[in-house]
């Protein structure tokens, strides 16, 4: 067995998260996401419940692959490690190419329809830190093709996965009060 197959979850959520600051975004910028993302429906949401969510989103082994898959294959491409075509799709983010929606999309599908339409909704917007990574200039010497959308899915998943704890929890108090 080759020993990356080995590394432990805990293992990959450190060096995801290592990888994700060297690209330039810190964890609480994609928090900031799913706060905007959450805070209309549960006014009572702070940034640390979203930073809790957005950890137990890079802990789950499917997220994982995804987000070291995508950061790769940018990397690869900054570093002219990718031969053309797709050198160039990469590096100019070209808008039909849609792969890089694809790899977020299998981030999100572990949350359901939440995860989906918020993903869709920040995907168009690009808010915060997202309008950063997504730098059309043809003179960047960053590539965030996949990245952008990744950082995207990871505060979309992370908004589901707050939407499933408390909503279903507030849902059910409001029913048994209307029983009672």
């Amino acid at each position: 067995m080759h020993a990356t197959t080995k590394l432990s979850d805990d293992l990959k959520y450190d060096l995801i998260v290592k990888r994700i600051e060297e690209r330039g975004v810190k964890l609480e910028e994609i928090a900031e996401i799913t706060l905007d993302l959450q805070k209309k429906y549960l006014p009572e949401l702070t940034l640390d419940i979203c930073m809790d969510h957005i950890k137990r989103v890079i802990m789950k082994r499917e997220v994982q692959h995804a987000v070291l898959t995508g950061l790769e294959l940018d990397i690869l491409a900054e570093k002219g490690l990718i031969s053309e075509p797709l050198s160039t799709l990469l590096k100019s983010d070209y808008g039909l190419y849609g792969i890089d929606e694809i790899l977020a999309l299998s981030i999100v599908n572990v949350y359901g329809s939440i995860g989906l339409t918020n993903f869709g909704y920040v995907d168009k917007l690009k808010p915060g830190v997202m309008k950063k990574l997504d730098n059309k200039s043809p003179d960047k010497k960053e590539v965030h093709t996949f990245f952008d959308d990744i950082v995207g899915a990871i505060a979309a998943a992370a908004a589901s996965s707050v939407a499933h704890k408390y909503a279903e929890s507030e849902a059910v108090v409001k029913a048994y009060e209307k029983e009672a």
